[in-house]
């Protein structure tokens, strides 16, 4: 149950950074987990992420961004 509690944690932390305007702007993975940085105009805030479904959510997250970027 821990597991799923990390998750919703992480998740939300991240839904609450796009809600806020925020967007990816770049990611360091590693053995520690990703850290996640978001952007917004000129302010930067980095996310460490360790849950491997917060990483799996902001990945689609990513290609989603990346997908409406393009169009």
């Amino acid at each position: 149950m821990r597991e799923h509690e990390e998750y919703m944690e992480e998740k939300n932390e991240i839904d609450r950074l796009l809600e806020e305007g925020y967007t990816i702007s770049g990611v360091i993975e590693n053995l520690e987990g990703a850290f996640v940085n978001f952007t917004k105009d000129t302010e930067m805030v980095q996310l460490h992420i360790q849950n491997s479904d917060a990483r799996k959510y902001f990945s689609f997250v990513l290609m989603k961004q990346k997908e409406q970027f393009n169009r």
